[in-house]
């Protein structure tokens, strides 16, 4: 139960924090755009300076990108996904959380935990969201790849890694 409450606290703190740190989606390459199905294997999504294992100086780096599609199932199911990078997690677990925007509408969508091993995985997300139920259409993600750490009071403190905004096509 403390564990559950712990990691429902970070995936709250990260959602709240998206949104200063955040850039535009796709002004990097980072971001599919919303006909996208998958990653591109050869486009900008997995040949980008970051995401490739280049970033300046040709060092590997924590990213994160979001798909620029989700789907909403008939029972309101929301998924969300993309892609990330970690290098280390040797400080505490790291996890992906998104945060689902659309009108003046906005929900977390799941959390996944991170494996921090320098290669590229696929996160996927997903929550049942019912009152009122996403919708077919254009939306926003808001994506964070987050680091608990023990603070100075030994509670679990986020760190910020990598953080995404990117439009989504809702489907």
């Amino acid at each position: 139960m403390r564990v559950r409450l712990v990691l429902a606290a970070g995936v709250l703190l990260a959602s709240a924090a998206v949104a200063p740190l955040a850039h535009a989606g796709g002004a990097d390459g980072l971001s599919a755009g919303p006909a996208l199905d998958g990653p591109l294997l050869n486009g900008p999504v997995l040949n980008s300076p970051v995401l490739n294992g280049r970033a300046s100086g040709g060092r590997a780096a924590d990213d994160l990108s979001v798909y620029g599609y989700g789907t909403v199932g008939a029972d309101s199911t929301v998924t969300l996904s993309g892609m990330y990078r970690c290098l280390d997690d040797s400080a505490g677990p790291v996890f992906v959380s998104s945060t689902l925007v659309q009108g003046n509408r906005s929900a977390g969508i799941g959390g996944t935990q991170a494996v921090c091993d320098g290669h590229l995985h696929e996160w996927v997300n997903t929550s049942v969201v019912k009152d009122p139920a996403y919708r077919p259409g254009a939306a926003r993600v808001r994506a964070t790849l987050m680091q608990l750490t023990a603070g100075e009071t030994g509670l679990p403190a986020p760190g910020f890694l990598a953080a995404e905004d990117a439009a989504v096509e809702l489907r």
